[in-house]
């Protein structure tokens, strides 16, 4: 079971670039699959970001393809998210959550965070 704490989020304009933080409690972190999600107003918590266990392999969706970067220090139980060139379409909440398999399907994932707000005004 992984406990996640993330942090990080904050308004920004567009084109800027924020780095979101999730630091896990689990003992055994490098067991596990994390992925970041978010959920913007009125719609449905979608996929981001995802890290393979050594980190060797990472997922994205398409639209933040190039532009934000998922990566993780298991000595430090820590996932991050870098975000650049923002958009306003960006603005949601932000997830880290675990997961046994690799995976984009947000129920594949569980011990969700508290999220994080991300805004970015045009």
């Amino acid at each position: 079971q992984v406990q996640s704490v993330e942090s990080g989020g904050g308004l920004v304009q567009t084109g800027d670039s924020l780095k979101l933080s999730c630091a896990a409690s689990a003992r055994s972190f490098n067991r596990y699959i994390m992925g970041w999600f978010r959920q913007a107003p009125g719609k449905e918590r979608e996929f981001v970001a995802a890290i393979t266990r050594s980190g060797g392999s990472t997922y994205y969706r398409d639209s933040v393809k190039g532009r934000f970067t998922i990566a993780r220090d298991n000595a430090k139980k820590q996932v991050y998210l870098q975000m650049n060139s923002l958009k306003p379409e960006d603005t949601a909440v932000y997830y880290c959550a675990s997961s046994d398999s690799p995976s984009t399907r947000t129920v594949e994932y569980d011990d969700w965070g508290q999220g994080t707000l991300v805004t970015v005004s045009s």
